[in-house]
């Protein structure tokens, strides 16, 4: 069953959620085997199933990128029926979901001064309004999200906190092509020999770790090492990397290399573009 307004959604939902838990796995279409994984999982702990199927203007703030975002809803339907009949799926165009324009902007601090955010002014505050207008929508008890944007999950789980929703956050690990390129909806914007190609970015990860839990480069900075011998990503000529940052998995705040060898949870990511396609991807240690 496909809803397009929140007014018929919530009507559906009302009586349902008396007796029933409600498990949501929020999107933005384009569906791959990540997003089913996500959908599974939430059937296994939940009786009803919400997948919102909605592109996020204010979250892109680069217009062709936004222009360029793959959206396949009828193909989405049939992969999300294909699992189960029972999946509720909300699909809102922009005026449904922006009636009037937002006058709140969510800050999150060092969270959203790095990375994504230092690239990316303003993303972090449109993920955090849609999924928050998405929350007050379906009110789930739970909610699920991919690894793969892990400062993303990071985001939600702060915003999650300071505004008190009533749900369960589950983060789980990124799903990978056969190459390890981690599986994307932009993935389906890259040539087939470009998806080859850009196993470079997961390689060049392993090695990160690798030094890392090696203590390669302990003299210098594992980042400056690692371009130095040629990472994987450093060695393509065809995937031009924006960054990559060593930084506490929770905190995000940079890691210096003196403390590579503590039992601080870290985590390495990387973006860049591949036929100008931007791709992410992160890797924990």
């Amino acid at each position: 069953m496909i809803f397009s307004t929140i007014s018929d959604l919530r009507t559906h939902l009302l009586p349902l959620r008396i007796s029933q838990k409600i498990g949501f796995v929020p999107t933005m279409g384009a569906l791959h085997a990540g997003h089913l994984a996500l959908v599974e999982e939430a059937l296994r702990q939940n009786e009803i199933v919400v997948v919102s199927i909605f592109v996020n203007p204010i979250q892109f703030n680069n217009p062709e990128d936004l222009a360029k975002y793959p959206r396949t809803l009828e193909n989405d339907a049939t992969l999300l029926y294909q699992i189960s009949d029972k999946i509720l799926i909300f699909a809102p165009n922009e005026k449904e979901m922006y009636a009037q324009k937002t006058q709140i902007a969510f800050q999150f601090g060092a969270l959203e001064q790095v990375m994504e955010g230092k690239f990316r002014k303003g993303h972090f505050s449109g993920v955090a309004t849609v999924v928050s207008r998405l929350f007050h929508i379906v009110m789930p008890d739970n909610a699920y999200f991919g690894q793969k944007d892990w400062q993303q999950c990071c985001v939600i789980k702060q915003m999650v906190d300071d505004l008190m929703f009533p749900l369960q956050l589950h983060f789980l690990p990124t799903l990978r092509e056969i190459t390890g390129l981690a599986m994307s909806s932009r993935n389906t914007r890259l040539s087939a020999q470009a998806r080859t190609d850009a196993k470079c970015v997961y390689e060049g990860l392993l090695l990160v770790k690798n030094y890392i839990l090696n203590n390669i480069g302990k003299e210098n900075h594992i980042l400056e090492k690692g371009q130095e011998t040629g990472l994987n990503f450093y060695k393509s000529t065809k995937f031009e990397v924006e960054y990559l940052e060593i930084y506490q998995k929770f905190s995000l705040i940079p890691m210096p290399s003196k403390d590579y060898m503590t039992d601080i949870p870290m985590g390495v990511c990387v973006a860049g573009y591949m036929e100008g396609v931007r791709l992410i991807d992160n890797i924990m240690v």
